[in-house]
């Protein structure tokens, strides 16, 4: 149905006079399940089609988008779409892309993107929730379950255009998650634990979920401000993952386009310390962040961003490769009602050689941040501050948790002071381990 659904667009657009366009549909099937104290607190099923046109006139474009496929939506979409783009400021980068630029392969036969096995039925996910619920429940310390959940989703996707690229595939996850509360009134703290994977089969039983949300929970119990100052920083493999995600926003396609990036002047120079990659993968099985070709049609490939520490180019579609001057990477990505974008998946950073404890023990005196709460980044110029939450160190040790504390630094410096972990979980689309950062300030108590 997709397929067919994405020509009939294009039919259609053709038929209200645009010169090219692209149709992308999504059909999809999602269920969650919700427990609490033990009793089912919250069951949805939902079964949707989102299906989005983007036509083209001259140099004019515009975006429409619906969940309507009666052939009437389809007439009444495109035309107005073709009205919309006739409106619109020219944009001298838009445009599809040419035939010869578009990627052989049009499915994901080999990639294991879906789970063939049923569809789990809706009591099959309520016990696994009162499972991880019942977990972490009775570990030591636990006053109460926020929440324990188990969800599982289903996609199609299907990308056609008039430039002749037609191609889609399945992908599938399951997930359980729990979060645990630890004290009472203002002394409460919480914490959680989740883990999503393609296949069913390779997601962990629902009783560890909810005992690491116990146990991470129960060692948050008393929690206190840090001191102020300066001092090392330990970024735990649960949020370290947001430092590399300031750099590769900083190198995305759209923000060096408007020269909105701290590292605007940054290509062919040092953005991590020698040794450093930085990579995207994004032909890995069985991770949900695998593309098999991008949003414009164009093939994706292994691409080394950050080689020895020296930043190698910017993440780029079309429309941002033909401002700046350059090719695209392969990188568009794009919802039904918006135009094509830069993103990446499946990032891997260099490991280091040391474990998360030894980086404890290394760092001496210091914070180990377990939790990331809200963010004032400045994109222009790399200036962070964000809220946190963890465990102070001292002498080596974990010695306390901590909560209500501010990290501040710049992005430039900070990331030239990482020190990494080997601790990346090998099932993520990201792979970035425990990262240690010399000295960021602190303002706690």
């Amino acid at each position: 149905m997709s397929a067919d659904l994405a020509q009939a667009l294009l039919a259609a657009a053709r038929k209200a006079g645009a010169d090219s366009a692209d149709a992308l549909v999504i059909e999809g099937t999602a269920v969650s399940i919700d427990v609490r104290e033990g009793r089912l607190e919250h069951a949805e099923r939902a079964e949707g089609l989102d299906i989005g046109l983007r036509v083209l006139i001259g140099k004019r474009q515009a975006c429409v988008s619906s969940s309507d496929a009666k052939p009437e939506t389809l007439a009444t979409m495109a035309e107005r779409a073709v009205a919309m783009a006739r409106e619109a400021p020219e944009d001298p980068h838009a445009g599809l892309a040419d035939p010869d630029q578009l990627s052989a392969r049009r499915d994901a036969e080999g990639f294991e993107l879906h789970d063939p096995a049923p569809e789990p039925d809706p009591a099959a996910l309520e016990d696994d929730a009162r499972r991880a619920e019942a977990a972490a429940r009775a570990m030591p310390g636990i006053s109460q379950i926020d929440q324990s959940s188990a969800s599982y989703s289903h996609r199609t996707i299907h990308l056609a255009a008039s430039n002749g690229f037609a191609g889609g595939y399945e992908r599938s996850s399951r997930h359980t998650a729990c979060v645990a509360i630890t004290g009472t009134g203002t002394a409460m703290e919480r914490d959680w634990a989740s883990e999503g994977r393609v296949f069913q089969a390779d997601l962990p039983s629902p009783e560890s979920i909810g005992q690491l949300a116990g146990a991470r929970t129960a060692a948050r119990a008393g929690s206190r401000k840090p001191p102020s100052g300066a001092f090392p920083v330990l970024y735990d493999e649960r949020v370290a993952a947001s430092l590399i995600g300031h750099l590769t926003s900083a190198i995305n396609g759209s923000a060096i386009a408007r020269g909105a990036s701290w590292l605007r002047d940054s290509m062919g120079k040092p953005v991590l310390p020698a040794g450093f990659d930085l990579t995207e993968n994004p032909h890995r099985p069985r991770i949900g962040g695998t593309r098999v070709f991008d949003a414009e049609g164009l093939p994706t490939q292994r691409r080394v961003w950050v080689q020895d520490g020296v930043l190698q180019g910017w993440v780029l579609d079309l429309a941002t490769a033909r401002k700046l001057g350059m090719q695209s990477t392969g990188n568009a990505a794009r919802g039904p009602s918006a135009p094509p974008s830069p993103s990446l998946s499946n990032l891997a950073l260099t490991p280091g050689t040391a474990s998360r404890e030894d980086l404890i023990r290394d760092m001496g005196t210091g914070l180990l941040i377990t939790s990331l709460i809200g963010s004032t980044i400045n994109a222009t110029t790399g200036d962070y501050s964000r809220g946190a939450s963890g465990f102070w160190v001292e002498n080596g040790q974990i010695a306390y948790p901590v909560n209500e504390c501010t990290i501040a630094g710049n992005l430039r410096d900070m990331l030239m002071r990482l020190t990494a972990a080997n601790d990346a979980r090998a099932h993520l689309s990201t792979l970035v381990p425990s990262l240690l950062v010399e000295g960021l300030t602190i303002a706690g108590a």
